[in-house]
This record gives structure tokens, C-alpha cells and sequence, in this order.
């Protein structure tokens, strides 16, 4: 792993910065890829998942001292049950009916299944004391040393969580009321990542106020998230980072605090999202893979993505690829799902300082009753350039059949820049009901609308609504 060391100029490090990204960029789109294209994909991807596989054995909580009955600490029971788990050759971890205070978190290891029986709730403690010593983490994008996530793996293989049980991580009144207190931090980590600082140098923890989350698993591979329910947690609530095969099916979230992402696939490889239902306070399913500097000197992409048939409702959005997307992301497919409400049904955005590719991209047969901002939204300047001049690209997008009843502002938007204009994008079979703005572009090239009906109107041609930057400054968001 590529580390800034020694100390150099500030102008010979953006010059190597800048020589890093334009070789990152190019391996990238120079890199073979052995699936077939488009929808031929699926199959692929779902055939190179490989689940978690565990031995027939049993080990109970509360033979290791646990007790469901909300009073009896549990943390140091659940752990040694872990811990002989995995020691004996692996198992499942069964946590019997009953309600077991978690006073601090939960390490996974190797060939171990924390199996949840129907009417157990795990309640973790609010006292961020208990979540330390810190572990190796990622924030937003950006490698540090942080409070513990409440379940967290490090370089675990074969790793699950399953069954028909509750975590509750009783975040509201606790490290939920943190997003108040973070933009010092949050400030200081992300220029850490940026100046390429050590990371034994990039400690936080207490004293400091950046989010732990609720389930996190870092470099694991073959990964089972199945089941369980979840609810009130930190931060981001299913976090795999830089992880290989991973699954979520049947999982209900229902977490409405600040940045509760549902599922965040994260310079991941081969991931499978079905059949969950996901209430959350941000986007159900964002797709990231590093922030700026910190994402490049990884360069892990997040890459053979499906999501399928998953409920959703979000205080954000339904899919969103980014922002934090250094290390770029492509093959993602999102097909047959709901969402009730949510600001954008599918988003997709950067900044013009992260660098990185977005790329084959497939939609199709999604049901929307509202969206509150688009329906379909490209934007590769997100919240404006803040540092160098980096911008991602944007290709190769397919979208079709979805109807919409409602976008209270804009059924089509995209935002490209000049030197690189949002390109090779097919839109087929749209209908929108009811749109205040039906489309916005500026900066976008080749894209293709094929029977698309926006307030029962077809749009043939968004080159004629392409309009100035000043003409959405005057949309109210």
C-alpha cells in the first residue's frame, strides 16, 4: 500500500498525484474484463459469488455467560463464544430468544455465523467508552483509526450474520446527536487523506466526534448478511469495505438517523443485494470506493454489483453511485424494485477534484411514487470543487422501463462539465406522470431517449433542453 513517507514539496506532490491519477485512470479503462456485457452479465457475477460455508456445530451465548434479560453485560460472552468458534475450526454463534445488553462491539473472525434467533434483540450500549480501543476503520472514504464499529471484521474469510433476530444499536440520543459536532473532524481526516499523512498518524476516537458504524467489514471476503433486522444505528448501517463476495438478502433496515445508509458497497468485488427493505435516514444503497487522494492510493473499484427486488423509502435516495467513488465503480445492476418516497430514484455524483470513472451502469423495471428531486440525476460536481482540478467521467449508462407518479422538480437531470460531458447513455421506456421541470442537461453527449413520456409528453431530443448553469440556481431544491 502506497504511503507519502517522505516529506516532499507541495508542488512535486500534486505533480505525483496528478501521475497517479492518469495511470489509475488508464489501467482502469484499459483492464480486461471477463464478463459479458449488458444484462448477459447477471448470471456472471451471481456464479462468481461465493458464499460463506461454516461446520455443523453450535455454540450457544449463554453457555459462555450470556443472558437475555436486559440487565447482564453480554459484550465479553458474546466474544469468547466467538473466539472458541473460530479457535475449533468455526460454527455458528447462536444467540437464543432474549433481549442481551451489548456493552461494547462485536469482532467477527473467520468461520464464525452470529446466527440471531427470531425474537432476540441484540441492544448495543450508548456509552462511546465502550468502543474503544479503536480499530482500523474507513470514514467516508478515507482510511483512519476510530471507535470500533458496532459489528466489525478485519481480514476475516468465510464471515455471516443470519437469522430472524433484532441489532439495535439505541444510537438516537447518542452518537446519532454527533452529526452536530463532526465538521471539525470530518475536516481534519479528509485533509490527512489528501496530503497522503501516515496512517498511524490519523487517530481519532475520544475526543474527537466522526460516527462509528453500525456493521463494518474491512478486507473480508465471502460474506453473508441474511435476515436480521436493524434499526437505530450510528451511522452507516452495513458497511463491506474493500471486501470480495459479498451478500445481503432479506434484510430489513429500518433506521432513519443521520447518514443511515442501508448498504454501502464500498471498493468491493462481486456483491449481490435482494429482497431487502430498506427505511433509512440516507440513501438505501450507496455505492462508494474511496474519497479523492486516499481513494487513489488504494484504487480499489467497486465492480459486479446486482441489486434486485428491494423495497425502499430514504430521506436521500433510492441507488446512489458516490461521492465518494475515487477508485471508481462500474458494472451495477439495479433491476426490479420499489421505492415509495426518496430525493433522486437513482443518483449518480462526484466532484471535480476525485478523479475516478463511473461506467456501465444498467437500470431497469423500477416502480417510483415520489421523488422529491429526480428521478434520474447525473451531477459531477457535487457540492462544488473544493482542491484540484480531478474530474470523473461519467459512461455508458443504461435505464429503462420505469414509471414514476411523481418528481416534485426535475424527471431527467444531468450536469456534466465542458472538457467532460456525461456520454453513452440510453433512456428507454420512462414514463414520469407528473414532473415540475421535465428535463434538465448542460454538458452531456450521445444520449439516447427511446420512448420516454414525461407529464404525457414525449421527449424526443435533451440536447433541446440543454439550458445555462444560472437556470438552475433558480430551482429551489
Amino acid at each position: 500500500m502506497f504511503m507519502f513517507n517522505q516529506k516532499i514539496s507541495d508542488n512535486n506532490r500534486i505533480y505525483l498525484l496528478i501521475i497517479l491519477w492518469i495511470l489509475s485512470i488508464s489501467l482502469y479503462s484499459c483492464q480486461e474484463n471477463d464478463l459479458q456485457t449488458g444484462w448477459d452479465a447477471v448470471p456472471d457475477i451471481i456464479r462468481k459469488i461465493t458464499l460463506p460455508t461454516f461446520p455443523d456445530r453450535d455454540y450457544l451465548v449463554t453457555n459462555f455467560g450470556a443472558a437475555g434479560n436486559f440487565k447482564t453485560k453480554c459484550r465479553e460472552s458474546f466474544q469468547t463464544a466467538i473466539n472458541r468458534c473460530n479457535q475449533e475450526g468455526g460454527g455458528r454463534v447462536v444467540v437464543p430468544k432474549g433481549i442481551y445488553l451489548i456493552n461494547g462491539p462485536i469482532h467477527l473472525k473467520s468461520n464464525v455465523n452470529l446466527y440471531l434467533s427470531e425474537e432476540s434483540i441484540l441492544e448495543f450500549s450508548s456509552n462511546p467508552r465502550d468502543y474503544l480501543p479503536m480499530v482500523l476503520s474507513r470514514w467516508e472514504g478515507t482510511e483512519l483509526f476510530n471507535y470500533s464499529p458496532f459489528i466489525y471484521a478485519y481480514q476475516a474469510t468465510n464471515v455471516a450474520i443470519t437469522g430472524k433476530g433484532v441489532i439495535d444499536g439505541n444510537a438516537e440520543k447518542s452518537f446519532a446527536l454527533w452529526k452536530q459536532l463532526q465538521k471539525r473532524d470530518k475536516k481534519l481526516l479528509r485533509q490527512m487523506g489528501n496530503d497522503g499523512v501516515p496512517l498511524y498518524e490519523r487517530v481519532f476516537g475520544e475526543g474527537h466526534y466522526l460516527r462509528p458504524g453500525m456493521i463494518q467489514l474491512l478486507g473480508c471476503k465471502n460474506i453473508l448478511i441474511e435476515g436480521i433486522t436493524i434499526i437505530d444505528s450510528p451511522f452507516w448501517v452495513i458497511h463491506p469495505a474493500l471486501c470480495i463476495n459479498v451478500t445481503v438478502r432479506n434484510v430489513t433496515v429500518d433506521s432513519w438517523n443521520p447518514n443511515n445508509d442501508g448498504v454501502d458497497p464500498d471498493g468491493c468485488v462481486n456483491v449481490l443485494i435482494e429482497n431487502c427493505v430498506f427505511n433509512c435516514g440516507d440513501d438505501a444503497v450507496a455505492i462508494k470506493s474511496g474519497r479523492d487522494q486516499d481513494g487513489w492510493r488504494i484504487g480499489q473499484p467497486t465492480e459486479n454489483v446486482v441489486i434486485r427486488n428491494c423495497r425502499m423509502n430514504s430521506k436521500a435516495n433510492g441507488l446512489c453511485i458516490g461521492s465518494e467513488m475515487s477508485g471508481g465503480v462500474r458494472n451495477v445492476y439495479l433491476e426490479d424494485c420499489q421505492l415509495g418516497e426518496a430525493q433522486s430514484t437513482i443518483y449518480f455524483k462526484s466532484n471535480l477534484d476525485r478523479g475516478g470513472i463511473i461506467e456501465n451502469i444498467f437500470v431497469r423495471n423500477i416502480e417510483v411514487k415520489r421523488a422529491k428531486t429526480a428521478v434520474i440525476r447525473f451531477e459531477s460536481n457535487y457540492k462544488g470543487q473544493r482542491g484540484n482540478y480531478f474530474p470523473p467521467l461519467f459512461r455508458n449508462f443504461q435505464i429503462e422501463n420505469i414509471t414514476c407518479q411523481r418528481a416534485d422538480h426535475y424527471g431527467i437531470y444531468a450536469a456534466g462539465i465542458k472538457e467532460h460531458p456525461i456520454s453513452d447513455v440510453i433512456i428507454k421506456d420512462v414514463i414520469i406522470k407528473k414532473a415540475e421541470i421535465p428535463v434538465f442537461t448542460q454538458y452531456v453527449s450521445n444520449i439516447q431517449l427511446v420512448n420516454v413520456m414525461i407529464n404525457d409528453s414525449i421527449i424526443f431530443d435533451l440536447s433541446s433542453y440543454q439550458v445555462s448553469p444560472e437556470a438552475d440556481k433558480k430551482i429551489t431544491w
